[in-house]
């Protein structure tokens, strides 16, 4: 079981840049376990179901590094692996090695990108784990969700699984309409036995009664041999008529009679077959205006729609769209297809959008990103246009400002609650401080930065202007930071700033 907790394992033999990744994850709050020992890492680890991630950078040569990576993933499957690399560098793996790396963590590392990936490391692992306790059934992707709507459809299926009633599924081309009868003939008494799909409006109306109640030989021109229809090949079993809507007139009366009858006859026969099989149809269209309009029976209406299933179409399941998108890489991932992972911005940005195609559009999308963005991290500026909209001046100052970014997020509420200035404006006019660093542009030209150095200044520098924001209480301090009051304590006394009260 996985404990709450920010434990992240580190696992590089280059001493000084694993220590200037542990200073970046305390920044954050992360604790972090380091070891240089690419072989020995169980012994020195710790138990590495412990930890959210684990974060590899180098081993002493490349065997040594797929050793290590092919035991982490056999021994914690369910561990994400991150891989440090230099910016713009490609993994030094492939195959199915690669195929096992969850984010690329690019040198030299940056606050939010840090952030960002283990956020999404750790909602990686708890999808993981509560997929492995799901029933099979809940392992179909257009199910997943933890919203009212799919929820309300889950307990439809329940009750109606048993029964031997009809079933009518209403929905948008797209929302996993075939995903709801795959789990009704699953849950039923039929699941040993066929489930036969067919699409009614895929097959042209002078061969849909072949295709269902098959045909003798030598029926009509072409038929050289006998041939058994879909309603013998799901004898016993169910039978999935898709897109029922766009079914001629005469082949919804066929239709009506072997429902009420429970038999037919092949095409060129006149021998009655008993039909053992449960209907389960669905359709996008509103079959009440095409029975207002002459174009659907209603009394074969009502001897499908005995009970009605209506699928929610995506956009009205914005809260299930991180859960799906999971669904989706994991399924890629199963496939040996690649994988990739969305920051929270981007993640966003979809649950906002409208999704015409619903779950097999954001299928598409997520296949669409890996092949883009191979085990990389996909940014809002990365999505396409129609998912993204328009980026504000703000979002992509904040984009490829990631200093600004993290001067902004530290700010006191007070000032961000004021809204004063623009991200772009206050980075343009903060006053450089004691050493002339400035807090959003870093000079490179000197050599070199040493990174938990700077860290430390600017850490020193935000917590000084949150306790004079607070006028020096520490646990009103701490409210600003959004952290504990014993973190900032404990942060107070490292860096030897001296405390004017400590009043909650």
């Amino acid at each position: 079981m996985m404990s709450n907790n920010n434990k992240v394992l580190v696992i590089d033999a280059d001493v000084q840049r694993a220590g200037n990744l542990l200073t970046v994850l305390e920044f954050i709050e992360f604790d972090a376990l380091h070891t240089t020992d690419c072989e020995g890492w169980r012994a020195h680890g710790g138990q590495p179901t412990e930890f959210i991630a684990v974060i590899v950078g180098g081993c002493d040569s490349l065997p040594a590094l797929e050793q290590l990576l092919q035991g982490l993933r056999e021994h914690v499957p369910e561990l994400p692996i991150l891989m440090l690399v230099e910016k713009g560098s490609a993994l030094p793996l492939s195959g199915d090695l690669a195929q096992a790396i969850h984010g690329r963590i690019e040198l030299p590392v940056r606050y939010a990108q840090l952030s960002e990936i283990l956020g999404n490391a750790r909602s990686f692992r708890e999808t993981r784990e509560k997929r492995s306790r799901r029933r099979p059934t809940e392992l179909f992707r257009s199910l997943v969700g933890q919203g009212p709507a799919i929820g309300a459809v889950r307990r439809q299926i329940e009750q109606v699984a048993p029964t031997e009633a009809n079933v009518l599924i209403l929905g948008e081309s797209g929302t996993g309409k075939e995903v709801v009868a795959r789990n009704i003939h699953y849950l039923s008494e039929r699941r040993d036995r066929p489930f036969v799909p067919i699409n009614c409006g895929a097959i042209p109306s002078e061969l849909l009664e072949s295709e269902l109640f098959g045909h003798e030989k030598g029926a009509f021109t072409g038929a050289i041999s006998a041939r058994q229809g879909r309603f013998e090949l799901a004898e016993g079993g169910t039978l999935f008529l898709d897109e029922i809507g766009d079914m001629s007139l005469p082949m919804q009366v066929k239709l009506l009679r072997v429902l009420q009858e429970r038999t037919f006859e092949r095409v060129g026969s006149n021998k009655t077959i008993t039909a053992d099989v449960r209907i389960v149809a669905a359709t996008h269209r509103n079959l009440e205006e095409r029975i207002n309009g002459g174009d659907f029976r209603e009394d074969l209406f009502y001897r499908l729609a005995v009970f009605p299933i209506d699928m929610p179409p995506l956009s009205e399941r914005g809260e299930d769209i991180p859960l799906l998108v999971e669904e989706l890489i994991a399924r890629l991932e199963q496939e040996n297809r690649g994988s990739v992972r969305l920051t929270k911005p981007a993640m966003e940005r979809l649950k906002q959008y409208r999704w015409p195609g619903n779950v097999r559009e954001l299928a598409n999308l997520v296949e669409r990103l890996a092949i883009l963005h191979p085990y990389g991290t996909v940014e809002v500026a990365d999505l396409p246009l129609k998912y993204r909209g328009q980026l504000s001046e703000e979002e992509e100052f904040l984009s490829s400002h990631p200093l600004a970014f993290l001067n902004q997020a530290f700010q006191p509420q007070s000032e961000a609650a004021g809204g004063g200035q623009t991200a772009r404006e206050e980075a343009a006019d903060a006053p450089e401080d004691a050493d002339g660093d400035e807090s959003a542009e870093i000079d490179f030209s000197a050599g070199g930065l040493d990174l938990k150095e700077h860290l430390a200044q600017l850490e020193v520098q935000i917590i000084r202007q949150a306790l004079d924001e607070a006028d020096g209480v520490v646990a009103h301090a701490a409210k600003l930071l959004n952290m504990r009051r014993t973190t900032l304590v404990e942060k107070l006394r490292k860096y030897g700033l001296q405390r004017t009260s400590e009043a909650s």
